[in-house]
């Protein structure tokens, strides 16, 4: 748990802003690189607070450039931004605290706003609203082409799922997902050749209408179909 840079009182996972002294504390990014503020090439507008970001240099592996409001301390990462810092921040993490994932899931940061829509500061077209990780209870918005905001204190909470094995768990889950879906394709195929007139089962043997096993087949597809 974070502490308030003002009056150094404990920050719960789900908030920036201090119970105690109403203090709103940015995301610690120190153990990254002291950042340094970079004149910009062009301003790029908060699409909560609607005023001009500040862009910082990160300076991971050269120059590292986000835009950070000011008021609402949302952020802005380019294409891959985001997994390179949590990639340079995050190590070592070998398994999955799911007690902590489940703690994290129920804040569901992605409520902090209700669900709206906002506009890429780039391209000021509206973004696409998308889960972030299996359990992680951020929605992030992003642009197809330019990148992805974050708002106040989604950060920190991403990487506390990070720390948490969250993606561990989510590499797991997309595997498991990967595994039911193909072996759902293999089964609806075979059935739909052995319907067709028949086919070779694994051991080559002819399959007819009348065999045991095509009814075996026909009952785990319809009940795939009706689940």
């Amino acid at each position: 748990m974070a502490n308030c840079k003002n009056c150094s009182a404990p920050i719960p996972s789900d908030t920036i802003v201090c119970a105690y002294c109403g203090t709103r504390n940015d995301t610690d990014l120190s153990g990254i690189h002291e950042f340094t503020e970079v004149v910009p090439d062009h301003v790029r507008t908060c699409p909560r607070c609607d005023i001009a970001m500040q862009s910082i240099d990160l300076k991971i592996g050269g120059t590292f450039l986000i835009e950070r409001c000011e008021t609402c301390m949302g952020m802005f990462f380019d294409s891959g931004e985001l997994e390179a810092l949590i990639k340079a921040t995050v190590t070592n993490v070998h398994h999955i605290n799911h007690a902590k994932l489940k703690e994290l899931y129920s804040l569901k940061r992605h409520d902090a706003y209700g669900i709206t829509y906002i506009k890429c500061p780039v391209c000021d077209t509206v973004m696409n609203r998308i889960n972030f990780g299996q359990r992680s209870g951020v929605i992030i918005d992003r642009c197809p082409r330019h990148g992805l905001w974050l708002d106040g204190g989604e950060l920190r909470h991403l990487l506390e799922w990070v720390k948490a094995g969250g993606e561990i768990y989510n590499q797991q889950r997309e595997t498991i997902k990967d595994k039911m879906e193909a072996r759902e394709s293999a089964t609806v195929k075979r059935t739909a050749t052995i319907a067709n007139g028949g086919g070779f089962d694994t051991y080559g043997a002819t399959l007819r209408g009348n065999d045991p096993e095509l009814f075996t087949i026909l009952g785990r597809v319809v009940r795939w179909l009706i689940a």
